[in-house]
């Protein structure tokens, strides 16, 4: 074996050794199938999901394979066929949300193929279903919204009893 061969071997095994723990601490893994989506438009998927807290990486098929071996998405390897971009996100709505609106955005071009979340294997109804629902800091925000809103209207109650002595 040459020095190039062994340099492509250990540039293989870092590449698998770097996906392993993106996917590792990822909640939620999408893979999509790039069907002539545009630069621009891969560009602005790829911003969309970094501004969210995610993001895609494309791997060759046996190195992601390698990579998923032994990690809690191993069961979408079956889906690794073609041209797989492989999309990760902490919060288990993100990933799931942006390439949605990007496939319909896209009509198409940027197909969803599979996804995993840390409890298993989604079909594609699933995963249509997650993309509707908000972020974990939608919820939150909604949940903070839900537990103000007694603390203010008692506060509105109690301000117009004391005004209405007043008058």
């Amino acid at each position: 074996m040459d020095h190039a061969q062994k340099a492509q071997m250990i540039e293989k095994a870092q590449i698998v050794t770097d996906t392993k723990l993106r996917i590792e601490d990822a909640k939620l893994m999408i893979l999509t199938r790039n069907n002539g989506v545009t630069a621009e438009q891969d560009r602005r998927f790829r911003k969309s999901l970094r501004d969210e807290g995610g993001s895609v990486k494309i791997v060759k098929n046996s190195l992601a394979k390698r990579a998923l071996a032994g990690t809690k998405f191993e069961g979408l390897a079956t889906y690794l066929s073609g041209p797989i971009g492989i999309v990760i996100s902490q919060d288990p709505v993100v990933a799931a949300r942006v390439a949605h609106a990007f496939a319909k955005e896209t009509n198409g071009k940027l197909e969803i193929v599979g996804g995993a979340t840390t409890d298993g294997v989604m079909d594609l109804a699933k995963i249509k279903y997650l993309a509707t629902l908000p972020s974990l800091d939608g919820l939150r925000g909604k949940l903070v919204g839900l537990l103000q809103a007694p603390g203010a209207q008692l506060a509105r109650v109690t301000n117009a009893y004391a005004t209405k002595d007043q008058a």
